[in-house]
Order: structure tokens, then C-alpha cells, then sequence
């Protein structure tokens, strides 16, 4: 059986996932929860839609926030980012509210 050649220009990408959470209550600003690679990204985003968390793909904020530590909160250099993805969560968010409350009856 021949092994297949990863060829040079092409590295092999892992999956990667960071989840945040944002709480105005008791956060100043968005905070790492979970971050991993491979099957630990697979599990963060398995968990996430297992409880309706929107996701939102970015590998290049991935990447960025990839390097923080867990429960460190993001730097203001980051908040312009990470606030655009907050905004497609409350979309989908509201959306979600809006599908859900039709019930249908006219």
C-alpha cells in the first residue's frame, strides 16, 4: 500500500476552535473558555452546537485567539474583531428567537 506524500507547499491543517463567552454583567470584555486542536477543536464545536451556541468560522481569529491563555479576556486590540463575530451571534440569535416564535397560525 503507498503511503500518500504530503507535498511541501501544501502543510497539513488542523482544525482549531477557541470559544469565548461574554457576559456584560461580569465580563469587561470577552473571555477564553475553551481552545484546542484536532479532536479537542471537533469537541468544542460538537459541544457548542449541542447546546445552540452559534459558531463562526475565522481561521485567522482562530489563530489569534488560539495564543491567549484560558479565562484571559481579549485585548482591546482585538475587541474590533471579536465584536463583528459577536454580532453575527446576536443575529443568529435573533433570528433564531424569530423562526422559533411562528407557530404557524396566520
Amino acid at each position: 500500500m503507498k503511503r500518500r506524500k504530503q507535498r511541501q507547499d501544501q502543510p497539513l491543517q488542523r482544525e482549531q476552535a477557541v470559544a469565548l463567552r461574554y457576559d456584560e454583567d461580569r465580563d469587561e470584555a470577552p473571555v477564553v473558555v475553551a481552545k484546542g486542536k484536532g479532536i479537542v477543536a471537533k469537541k468544542i464545536i460538537e459541544e457548542a452546537k449541542r447546546h445552540d451556541v452559534p459558531v463562526q468560522q475565522d481561521a485567522s481569529l482562530v489563530e489569534v485567539l488560539s495564543k491567549l491563555e484560558l479565562n484571559q479576556q481579549i485585548p482591546p486590540e482585538l475587541y474590533q474583531l471579536v465584536a463583528e463575530v459577536l454580532s453575527f451571534v446576536y443575529r443568529s440569535d435573533q433570528r433564531a428567537r424569530e423562526w422559533g416564535t411562528g407557530d404557524g397560525k396566520g
